[in-house]
């Protein structure tokens, strides 16, 4: 099996975030406080720059980049991220950035 046909590149693509908390970024971006639902993340270092779908209750969709973490409660790591299943993102997405809210869902693109 080569590295991109791991089980956990495949769960990757597959992960789910839930927004619990938004906050605005004194910068223009937004901090998202999420919870993993479903799926492995990959690891901290392949997440920055990637790219996230958000879903609202509504059907809204946003575009969005993960441009680094907020450091809340500490440096991320891969280890606390698979124990408490928490990440503090914080994104960018243009104007559209600021209706993401707590209920929606993130998706790895």
């Amino acid at each position: 099996m080569t590295r991109t046909e791991t089980s956990e590149t495949k769960t990757s693509a597959d992960v789910v975030l839930k927004v619990v908390d938004a906050l605005d970024h004194p910068h223009g971006n937004r901090i998202l406080r999420t919870k993993v639902v479903a799926g492995v993340p990959p690891p901290v270092g392949d997440l920055k720059g990637s790219r996230l779908h958000a879903h609202g209750p509504e059907g809204e969709e946003v575009e969005l980049r993960l441009i680094g973490f907020a450091l809340f409660g500490g440096e991320p790591s891969d280890e606390r991220i698979r124990s408490t299943g928490r990440m503090d993102l914080i994104v960018e997405g243009g104007s559209d950035v600021r209706s993401v809210d707590r209920t929606w869902k993130l998706h790895l693109a």
